[in-house]
């Protein structure tokens, strides 16, 4: 993974934290705004002022539209898909990518559960030193392990550090691939095809006919920015392609969902009006 992509953890936990401020949160996350880095922090708490916060709304819209209502939704729905598959045996998450996801602090849902959050080894200590700052220690249960998911291999770092890859595990892979190559991506899909039977994950994509230039889905900002200037969006799938994709790891997809359902799930009975993206979709499958 590109180490500009590390950067990229912050701005959706921004969004998340001012989404606090907002009569109904999407994202009940308390632990948002504190654990990102100061600057990040002013800007988060400065966002309790509506003016201020339609103003950073503003300039997500501008890069991305429909941006800020998919971050949110994209987080929920992976939420709602974790509590969901709790009661059917789930013995371990791994948050793939896990960037300044805050899951593992702030779900009660989760104690008792071993959580492993995996990223890139300046996330992981940027992230181990926010938890230390907010709670002292990072706390039992949880696991972060720094691995490169373009040159490490990621089921001898999960050895190491003690994963039981035979415990039922639910995988979650947010905004992490298209910042990889296909080889990164297959890499880490030949991992989880050996997940335990009744694992589940869920992952994020963007299309990759957005990434090839032929569907610009009202986001040609985006798309020069990450695509054409910076390089850092190189992987995508399309729809259709889904299924047989994860059908090659062993993998069977539950449901695959993007606009219209983050639209009619949460922000119409919300009373939000705001656009969704189309160029990123969440996938819930089972092993």
């Amino acid at each position: 993974m590109d180490n500009q992509a590390t950067g990229t953890a912050i701005g959706p936990m921004v969004i998340v934290a001012a989404d606090q401020y907002e009569p109904s949160p999407l994202i009940h996350d308390s632990w948002a705004q504190r654990i990102l880095p100061p600057m990040s922090r002013i800007v988060a708490g400065s966002t309790r002022w509506p003016k201020v916060r339609r103003m950073l709304m503003s300039a997500t819209e501008k890069r991305l539209r429909g941006g800020w209502s998919s971050f949110l939704c994209r987080k929920r729905y992976i939420d709602d898909q974790l509590i969901a598959a709790l009661p059917h045996g789930i013995e371990a998450v791994v948050i793939l990518g896990a960037g300044y996801d805050t899951r593992a602090y702030r779900m009660p849902e989760l104690a008792g559960i071993a959580v492993c959050e995996v990223d890139m080894p300046a996330n992981i200590t940027h992230k181990a030193a926010a938890i230390r700052r907010i709670s002292a220690r990072v706390p039992v249960g949880v696991t972060l392990l720094p691995v490169n998911f373009e040159t490490d291999d990621l089921t001898q770092a999960l050895d190491a550090a003690g994963f039981d890859s035979g415990k039922r595990t639910f995988y979650i892979w947010e905004a992490v691939t298209q910042y990889l190559t296909e080889s990164a991506v297959r890499a880490t899909m030949n991992h989880l095809a050996g997940a335990a039977p009744g694992s589940r994950l869920v992952f994020t994509y963007v299309r990759k006919d957005f990434l090839d230039g032929h569907a610009m889905c009202d986001a040609e900002g985006a798309y020069r920015e990450f695509v054409v200037k910076r390089g850092l969006w190189k992987f995508g799938l399309n729809p259709g392609d889904v299924s047989d994709f994860l059908a090659e790891y062993g993998w069977h997809e539950i449901e695959q969902v993007g606009p219209e359902e983050y639209r009619s799930r949460y922000l119409d009975p919300a009373g939000r009006t705001a656009p969704v993206s189309p160029i990123e979709r969440a996938v819930l499958a089972q092993r």
